[in-house]
């Protein structure tokens, strides 16, 4: 494997991880949940799989800009000859890592209270601004794949 194939394969597998966590987050177990878990039960299972998923956000996180970098030097020879959908990608990485460390740092907090406390209307307020801001994360999320996929030159 040569080098720049092992540094794309890295940086492919971390957005997977990080998109197809949110897609699987909303568009699978966010409707199963709703039909098969009553308010308190549900509330408590978010903030489990919230705790798991969001490990592995990080290593996205933090594998994604490095393996970024990595991929523009050694296919670009630096970031002044990367092509401006490069830049747009870093430019949504650094929006979607925004709403993340909301998400991790304000509200997964706040939700994790409101279901300790057995505070339901609260958690449920709390749930559903961060299923909001995972929905915007996901449309960026999907948004910089197209864009990675697609390769447009504007």
């Amino acid at each position: 494997m040569t080098p720049f194939a092992l540094v794309y394969t890295l940086h492919l597998l971390a957005a997977l991880v990080w998109v197809g966590g949110m897609f699987f987050a909303w568009m699978i177990l966010r409707p199963a949940a709703m039909t098969a878990l009553e308010g308190p039960a549900r509330l408590t299972l978010w903030v489990e799989v919230f705790q798991r998923f969001f490990v592995w956000v990080w290593v996205a996180v933090v594998l994604l800009p490095i393996s970024g970098v990595g991929l523009i030097h050694l296919r670009f020879a630096g970031f002044e000859t990367a092509p401006r959908y490069v830049q747009v990608m870093m430019g949504l990485y650094v929006v979607m890592t925004a709403l993340f460390i909301r998400i991790q740092g304000l509200q997964l907090p706040a939700l994790r209270n409101a279901v300790t406390a057995q505070d339901w209307p609260t958690g449920a307020a709390m749930l559903g601004k961060i299923r909001r801001l995972v929905g915007i994360n996901l449309l960026i999320g999907l948004l910089v794949v197209a864009i990675g996929a697609a390769r447009p030159m504007f």
